[in-house]
């Protein structure tokens, strides 16, 4: 039994794609907590899906399709941005109507190019068959997003708590909003080498969410989340190899089954907590 969980690992397309999940895994985790507090989660899932189109221009005219990737997901942020400023529609809309009409775009350009079979990957992701080329191209965006993090994670916070204080002490607001929607779409765009389009925006709300029901403090709040997400990644990758199953799937799942558990045994928010209080009220 224990052979059979040691032997994946010992193949080295395994330990690139735990190396490469890890990192991802720990980007998003840290960038959900933000998420999740300024409640841009559908801000994660509108960019996630409108890079599609820069995906599939960038095949097309040649040029890499990381450039494509970021260029479209912050497009689609700033100009959600800029629909919520000079109009009546709010902002959760202007995502909505953003975000469905570049993936429609994407679908359709899609449908239209002859390409080999590595695009489909940008919708269901390739983690353990990441090529030589992606997997330091994605270690060195997941890389640059943590150092700025690192670098401005204090002010990012004080932003999305409380960006009146932030002003007021002469933080320009506008542009972190504008570095945290950079970081969140090169999040997105290293994210998508491990588990494609359609389920990186698992990984961008889902940590943040059990972090959240876990603890009051952010900085725990950070801890727990990238606890969650590399203990999914690690069973993901073990489970679909044994299973051979969807590499990406298997993540999502066991990240849905941590929350599933944070949700019923949190010590402050738990359901499971809230049951004993609720019989003694019945019984007064």
């Amino acid at each position: 039994m224990i052979t059979a969980f040691i032997e994946p690992w010992t193949y080295d397309f395994m330990q690139q794609a735990l190396v490469v999940g890890l990192m991802v895994a720990t980007l998003s985790a840290i960038l959900s907590c933000f998420v999740v507090l300024k409640g841009w989660s559908l801000m994660g899932d509108a960019v996630s899906h409108a890079i599609l189109p820069g995906v599939v221009g960038a095949w097309m005219a040649g040029i890499p399709l990381v450039i494509g990737a970021f260029a479209a997901g912050l497009a689609c942020a700033i100009a959600s941005g800029a629909i919520r400023a000079t109009s009546r529609v709010k902002e959760d809309a202007a995502m909505g109507v953003v975000f469905s009409g570049m993936f429609a775009v994407g679908l359709i350009m899609l449908s239209q190019v002859r390409s080999d079979v590595h695009l489909s990957h940008v919708l269901f992701g390739s983690i353990l068959g990441i090529e030589t080329a992606d997997f330091w191209q994605t270690l060195a965006i997941a890389g640059t997003a943590l150092l700025i993090l690192a670098l401005r994670g204090r002010d990012l916070v004080l932003y999305c708590f409380d960006p009146g204080q932030a002003r007021v002490i002469g933080l320009h607001v506008g542009r972190l909003r504008l570095l945290l929607l950079t970081v969140l779409a090169a999040s997105i765009v290293a994210g998508v080498q491990a588990v494609g389009v359609i389920l990186v925006v698992a990984l961008l709300i889902t940590p943040g969410a059990i972090g959240l029901l876990m603890t009051d403090r952010f900085g725990r709040m950070v801890w727990i989340s990238v606890a969650a997400a590399c203990t999914s990644t690690l069973v993901g990758i073990q489970v679909s190899f044994m299973l051979d199953a969807s590499t990406a799937g298997s993540i999502v799942l066991a990240l849905s089954a941590i929350f599933v558990a944070a949700l019923l045994a949190s010590p402050r928010h738990g359901l499971l907590r809230r049951r004993p209080a609720a019989s003694a009220v019945a019984a007064e």
